[in-house]
């Protein structure tokens, strides 16, 4: 009889063009490839996030097609069978399939956890432990989803949420979740705070890859269909043809809305929610990108060039290093260099960000 470590997986879904960090993020390259805390990518971080957990040759990474050989240099041990292209993006619940579809034709007894590649976390440690339970809560009962609930720190409005029920049997910190909720306004996301039940949907699972098939398969049969006959060719010289015509055909749904919500409901599933009580960022603007970067005691915070007169709670980012940018008197702005493109722009109108990426020439996209 194997061992249930020898049938555990681990995935990173790096999708998404990071509009929102126009213009250091562009469409040749994307948020989870650029450098953070470290000097490491977000996506080099999620990689290495499952260290002694899941060796590399059982790591898969699904991302946009034309990443293939930027995403493949930048990760070490990352083999070409195991980067799973997408020829376009069909939304998480097309992406989780795709993982899951090929893994169960690969291994029926896989089990694999889906990460993201925006994310900083610490205490890695304290993650791989959590990750090491939920693959065990899931192996006890392949029935189970695990999601990851991050403890709030503040009532945030800009995350979905996740509530837990009562506690699974034989597992004192895993909870059934008792519901989803979109992005609250301020006065629930505070009422959420103050219950203590609450966490932040992270996005992050764990699931038994021929479960994951089968609850697309029960609530999504139009993605499933296309999504098993990909795996059948995945293998096979047919890959590239098949998956180029059969893809782009997915109908777009979140794997939260599509599967997680409708699963809690049916009693074929159990839908688990496993807090995770750690430092947990995500990097999806200037805003929390900001927080990555070291704080002078003026509030400013630069990496890059910058020479100042008396300016205060100022972000600097440049990626130029034979180029300048000064400052005299300046308070709260956000400046963002590149050789080709500068943002300046109101620190609190970061969110906004993302409309003039989608406005400038394709030139500088």
């Amino acid at each position: 009889m194997s061992n249930a470590a020898e049938h555990r997986y681990s995935s990173v879904i790096a999708g998404g063009s990071g509009t929102r960090l126009w213009p250091y993020s562009r469409k040749a390259r994307p948020k989870q490839l650029l450098p953070v805390a470290g000097g490491m990518s977000l996506l080099e971080h999620a990689w290495h996030r499952v260290d002694t957990v899941v060796p590399v040759e059982r790591r898969i990474i699904c991302s946009a097609e034309p990443f293939r050989s930027v995403i493949s240099s930048a990760l070490t041990g990352l083999s070409d069978d195991n980067f799973l292209g997408e020829p376009i993006g069909r939304d998480t619940l097309n992406a989780v399939g795709l993982i899951a579809f090929v893994l169960a034709s690969r291994d029926p007894h896989a089990v694999f956890c889906v990460l993201t590649a925006d994310h900083l976390i610490e205490p890695a440690e304290a993650f791989r432990a959590r990750l090491i339970e939920g693959f065990r809560v899931v192996e006890a009962d392949r029935s189970r989803l695990v999601t990851f609930g991050i403890t709030p720190t503040h009532a945030a409005t800009g995350y979905g949420y996740v509530e837990r029920g009562e506690a699974i049997h034989g597992f004192d910190r895993v909870f059934r979740a008792q519901r989803f909720v979109e992005k609250p306004d301020r006065v629930r996301a505070e009422e959420y705070l103050a219950r203590g039940t609450f966490g932040w949907n992270s996005g992050m699972f764990v699931f038994a890859a021929q479960t994951m098939c089968d609850a697309i398969t029960r609530f999504k049969p139009e993605c499933a269909d296309g999504l098993a006959q990909i795996a059948a060719a995945y293998d096979t010289p047919a890959r590239d043809e098949v998956l180029a015509r059969i893809y782009p055909t997915l109908p777009k749904v979140s794997i939260d809305y599509g599967v997680m919500e409708p699963a809690g409901h049916d009693p074929a599933f159990t839908v688990c929610t496993l807090p995770m009580e750690l430092s947990w960022l995500d990097v999806g603007s200037w805003s929390s990108y900001a927080e990555t970067v070291a704080l002078d005691d003026e509030g400013n915070r630069c990496n890059g060039h910058w020479c100042d007169k008396d300016s205060r709670n100022m972000l600097i980012i440049s990626d130029d290093p034979t180029h300048v940018i000064a400052t005299i008197g300046c308070r709260d702005l956000v400046i963002v260099h590149t050789k080709d493109a500068t943002l300046v722009c109101p620190r609190d109108a970061t969110e906004r960000v993302k409309e003039i990426a989608e406005q400038v020439p394709h030139a500088w996209r």
